[in-house]
C-alpha cells in the first residue's frame, strides 16, 4: 500500500501550528504500483488478500448503504417456495435501503424465474396434451408472477433514481477531492509566509474530511495521491523532530491497538461478523490513521498483514466447510433426479394409479427445493438435469392422458346425444310413455365416463337443466293428478257400504251379472292414492265373501279373483308388481309340472312291480294327485296367459 510505502512523515489528521521554512523538494504527482522483484509467495497472497479487502471498502466508501447489506442474511433461495420468494421480495424493497439488497433481489430474481418457467413449461405440456387444436394458443394467468412483477418494477425504479443521484454526488465529489490534491500541490511556495500556508493546509484537511464519497474505482489512486502531497508537505515543512516523534508515537499506539484487535477477532465464532470488522479496521488504518516512526513500520505492517491472513485462513475454512456441505447437497439432488427419473418410467394404467405418481414427483420436487445450495460450478447443469427429469416424467404422464383424451371425447359424443334427447323429451306430456325414457336416459349418463374437462361443468348443466324441467312438469302433473286419487278414494270409500249391503238373491246368472257389475263400477272410481290402496284390498275381501256365496266352480272363483287384482296392478301402472307376479306364475307352473312329472314316475315304478295288483290302490291315489294337479296346471297357465295379454295391451 502506497501509504506505508511513505510512511514517514504526519498524516494530514494532525494540526499544525508552526514550522520552519526551507527550500521546497520535487513533489511527484503521479502514482506507480512495482511488484517487488523476487517477493515471496505469502507475501504475494497477503497483498492479494490486503487488495481484496481495499476494494470492498472502496465499494462501501462510494455507497456507505453497501454495508448494510452484510446484516441482511443472504437465505438459500433456491429451497424457497415462489410464494415465499415473492413475500421475501415485498419484505426487502419495502423495509431496507435499495443498494444494499442489490445482492439478495437478483439472487430472489434468479431463483423464482428458474421456479417459474419450470412450472410453465409444466403448464404448457399439459394444455398440449389436453388441446389437439393447432390454433389455439396457450396462454396462462399466473397471478402471483404478476405481483413479483410488480415488486420488482418498485425496486428498479427506486434503484435507478438511487443510482442517478448517486453519480452525480460522485463526480462532484470526485472534482472537490482532485481540486484540493491540485492547491495541496501549490502549497509549497518559498515566497508564501508560513502562518498563512499552514492555515490554508488545514483547511483543505478540513474540505477534504467533509469531501463525501468518490467513485470506487478512484478511491485507492485519489487517497494515495492525496496522502503523497500531504507528505510531501511536511518534508517541505521540516517540522521539528519532538512534534514528529510525539504523532508517530500516537500512530503507532492506534495501529498496535488495530493489531491486538484483530487477535481478538481470530479466536471469534462468528467468522462472518468478525471478517466484517477486519475490513473496518483496514479502511481506519488507512483513512484515519497516519504513518509511524521507519523503525517501526515493517514491522507493525507485517503483523497487521500477517493477521489478516489468519483470519482470512480461517473465513476460508469455513467457506470449505459449506463448500463440503453443498457437495453433500449435490449428492440428495442426484439421488432425487434419479428417482424422477425411475418414476418416469414405471407404466400405470388408471387415473388413481396416476394421481399416485404425481403426488410422489411433487414430494420429490419439494424435497430437491428443501436440499439447499450445490457447487455453483454444478448448479446450472442439476438444475437442468432435475427440469430434464420432470419433463420426461410428465410427457410420460401427458402420453397416458392422451390415450384417454379420445375416450374423453367418445364420452363427450355420448353425453351430447343424450342431452339433445333429453330437450327433445322436456316438452312431452306423454308422462306415461315418457317417464320411464328420461329415467333410462339418466341411468346412461351415470354409466358414461368422464369428458374432457372443459365441457364438464357446461354439459352437465345443459342436461341437467332438461331433466329439471320435465321432472317438474311431472310433478306439477302429478299434484293434479293427486287430487282426482284423492277423490277417487272418498267415493271408493263411499261405495264400500254400497257393496257390503249387496244381497244375493239366489240366482246364479243374476248374483254373477251383479257382482261383475261392481267390479266395473270399482274400477271406473279411478285411481287411490299410493299410501291408501289398503282401501283396494278391503273391496277384495268383500268380493271374495260373495264369492264364496255364489255356487261357482273353484276355477272359476279363483279366475275372477285374479282377474281383478291383474286390473288393478295395470291401472296403477305397477309394472314391478306385474313382472314379479309374472315370474311367481311361471315358477308354479314349473313347480305343479316337476310334481305330476314324479308322480307319473311313481305310478310307473308300481305298476312295474310283480304285486302291481295288491298296491292298485295306491295308484289309483297317484292318478287322482295327477288330475288334481293338471286341473290346477291349466288355471296357472290361464292365469299366465291372461297376464300377457294384459302386458301386450
Amino acid at each position: 500500500m502506497l501509504e506505508e510505502k511513505n510512511d514517514n512523515l504526519l498524516e494530514a489528521d494532525g494540526n499544525l501550528t508552526d514550522s520552519k521554512e526551507s527550500t521546497p523538494t520535487t513533489v511527484e504527482t503521479t502514482e506507480t504500483n512495482v511488484e517487488p522483484i523476487g517477493a515471496a509467495p505469502e507475501a504475494n497472497l497477503n497483498q492479494s488478500i490486503i487488495e481484496a479487502i481495499a476494494d470492498t471498502n472502496a465499494e462501501e466508501s462510494e455507497d456507505e448503504s453497501l454495508k448494510e447489506r452484510h446484516d441482511i442474511p443472504m437465505q438459500d433461495y433456491d429451497a424457497l417456495t415462489m410464494e415465499a420468494l415473492v413475500e421475501e421480495l415485498n419484505s426487502l424493497v419495502s423495509n431496507e435501503k435499495v443498494a444494499s439488497i442489490k445482492d439478495h433481489v437478483e439472487e430472489i430474481k434468479k431463483a423464482f424465474l428458474a421456479k417459474y418457467n419450470h412450472f410453465i413449461e409444466e403448464k404448457k405440456e399439459e394444455f398440449l396434451a389436453e388441446n389437439q387444436d393447432p390454433n389455439e394458443e396457450f396462454q396462462y394467468h399466473f397471478p402471483l408472477k404478476s405481483k413479483f412483477d410488480n415488486i420488482y418494477s418498485v425496486y428498479r425504479n427506486h434503484k435507478n433514481e438511487h443510482f442517478k443521484n448517486l453519480q452525480t454526488s460522485l463526480k462532484n465529489n470526485l472534482e472537490n477531492r482532485l481540486a484540493i490534491v491540485e492547491e495541496l500541490k501549490e502549497l509549497i511556495n518559498p515566497q508564501a509566509n508560513i502562518k498563512d500556508v499552514l492555515k490554508h493546509f488545514n483547511d483543505l484537511r478540513e474540505r477534504w474530511k467533509n469531501a463525501g464519497p468518490i467513485p470506487k474505482d478512484k478511491y485507492n489512486h485519489v487517497w494515495n495521491n492525496y496522502h503523497f502531497h500531504v507528505e510531501n508537505f511536511y518534508d517541505y515543512l521540516h517540522l521539528d523532530r519532538e512534534a514528529r516523534d510525539i504523532d508517530f508515537k500516537h500512530n503507532l499506539e492506534q495501529k498496535q491497538k488495530i493489531v491486538a484487535r484483530v487477535k481478538e477477532l481470530i479466536k471469534e465464532e462468528d467468522i462472518n461478523k468478525a471478517f466484517r470488522e477486519l475490513q473496518d479496521l483496514h479502511r481506519i488504518w488507512k483513512e484515519e490513521i497516519g504513518p509511524v516512526s521507519r523503525e517501526y513500520r515493517e514491522e507493525i505492517w507485517n503483523q497487521f498483514s500477517d493477521l489478516t491472513k489468519q483470519m482470512h485462513d480461517k473465513r476460508e475454512l469455513l467457506f470449505e466447510k459449506l463448500r463440503s456441505a453443498e457437495v453433500d447437497n449435490l449428492a440428495k439432488k442426484k439421488e432425487i433426479i434419479a428417482q424422477i427419473e425411475v418414476l418416469a418410467t414405471e407404466k400405470v394404467n388408471a387415473h388413481t394409479q396416476w394421481l399416485t405418481q404425481i403426488e410422489k414427483v411433487e414430494a420429490l420436487r419439494e424435497a430437491f427445493f428443501a436440499a439447499g445450495k450445490v457447487p455453483a460450478e454444478v448448479s446450472e447443469a442439476t438444475w437442468a438435469a432435475f427440469k430434464a427429469a420432470v419433463r420426461n416424467f410428465n410427457s410420460f404422464k401427458n402420453s397416458f392422458y392422451k390415450e384417454i383424451k379420445k375416450d374423453q371425447n367418445d364420452n363427450l359424443s355420448k353425453k351430447q346425444a343424450l342431452v339433445a334427447k333429453a330437450k327433445a323429451l322436456q316438452e312431452n306430456t306423454d308422462f306415461a310413455s315418457t317417464t320411464p325414457i328420461m329415467k333410462q336416459i339418466q341411468e346412461e349418463w351415470k354409466t358414461i365416463g368422464h369428458v374432457p374437462r372443459k365441457y364438464s361443468d357446461s354439459i352437465w348443466k345443459e342436461f341437467r337443466e332438461a331433466c329439471n324441467h320435465y321432472f317438474d312438469k311431472l310433478k306439477e302433473h302429478k299434484n293434479e293428478e293427486n287430487s282426482e286419487e284423492v277423490a277417487a278414494f272418498e267415493n271408493k270409500k263411499a261405495y264400500l257400504e254400497t257393496l257390503r249391503a249387496f244381497q244375493l238373491t239366489g240366482d246364479h246368472k243374476t248374483d254373477l251379472e251383479g257382482i261383475k257389475s261392481h267390479i266395473q263400477h270399482w274400477k271406473s272410481l279411478g285411481k287411490v292414492p299410493f299410501g291408501r290402496r289398503h282401501i283396494e284390498g278391503k273391496f277384495n275381501k268383500i268380493l271374495d265373501a260373495l264369492f264364496e256365496k255364489l255356487s261357482l266352480s273353484k276355477k272359476d272363483s279363483d279366475m275372477m279373483r285374479f282377474t281383478n287384482r291383474m286390473d288393478q296392478l295395470s291401472e296403477s301402472n305397477d309394472t314391478r308388481k306385474l313382472e314379479s307376479e309374472k315370474i311367481f306364475l311361471i315358477r308354479k307352473i314349473e313347480e305343479i309340472q316337476n310334481e305330476i312329472f314324479q308322480l307319473e314316475n311313481n305310478i310307473q315304478f308300481f305298476t312295474n312291480t310283480k304285486n302291481a295288483k295288491k298296491e292298485n290302490s295306491i295308484v289309483l291315489e297317484v292318478r287322482k294327485n295327477i288330475a288334481i294337479h293338471k286341473e290346477n296346471l291349466e288355471v296357472w297357465k290361464e292365469k299366465l296367459k291372461q297376464l300377457r295379454n294384459l302386458k301386450q295391451e
